[in-house]
């Protein structure tokens, strides 16, 4: 019995596969940290605790901007420890592109929130934050593995049906996204994805 070597066309569409494989990890931003937002979603718990019994609108407010620094900072971090031992440069044109396609619609929520707050409509900021930063990881997650889009997806959903209930549940909807969805899809990323 002989060996026959594999025919021409089935090497050449094997080294094809591997070319478009290697050049789409290329492309994609791979330093989500999933641990980290697992800290990010525990410590969204831990506001939403304190921060529904707050006396008022501005302490609540004062809460959760306190929060969103304590995410970047975790983030901040965590994707760094990723990208260090993934050997990805955090400058790279993949991470330039996510940051690009993730910052827009984070900074339009910072504008957002600054004109409800203004109108009087700062109990309805749970929507918008939901909302909007699902848009940045649904339209940066295109350049990430696909998880990270479907999270996008599900927080978007979460922000349109905070919109739709009753204000006063708006903490309740806060613990579920930033503090459940980056639980649950933090785990998937650490698991999946290298941490």
């Amino acid at each position: 019995m002989t060996d026959e070597p594999p025919a021409l066309h089935a090497h050449a569409a094997d080294n094809l596969r591997f070319i478009r494989d290697t050049m789409s990890r290329a492309g994609q931003f791979t330093a989500i940290p999933g641990w980290g937002g697992v800290v990010m979603g525990a410590t969204a718990l831990a506001t939403a605790a304190v921060a529904s019994r707050a006396a008022n609108r501005r302490q609540w407010l004062l809460w959760w901007l306190g929060e969103a620094a304590v995410a970047i900072a975790i983030a901040a971090v965590t994707m760094s420890w990723k990208a260090r031992r993934q050997e990805v440069p955090l400058l790279a044109a993949p991470a330039r592109r996510f940051a690009f396609a993730y910052v827009p619609p984070l900074a339009a929520g910072a504008v957002l929130t600054a004109a409800f707050v203004d109108g009087g409509l700062s109990a309805r900021l749970p929507g918008c934050w939901l909302l909007l930063y699902g848009v940045a990881i649904a339209t940066a997650g295109t350049l990430s593995v696909r998880v990270v889009q479907v999270m996008g997806l599900v927080f978007m959903a979460l922000g349109a049906a905070s919109f739709a209930a009753p204000a006063h549940f708006g903490d309740a909807f806060m613990a579920a996204g930033f503090g459940g969805l980056h639980i649950v899809f933090g785990v998937i990323i650490a698991r999946s994805y290298g941490g």
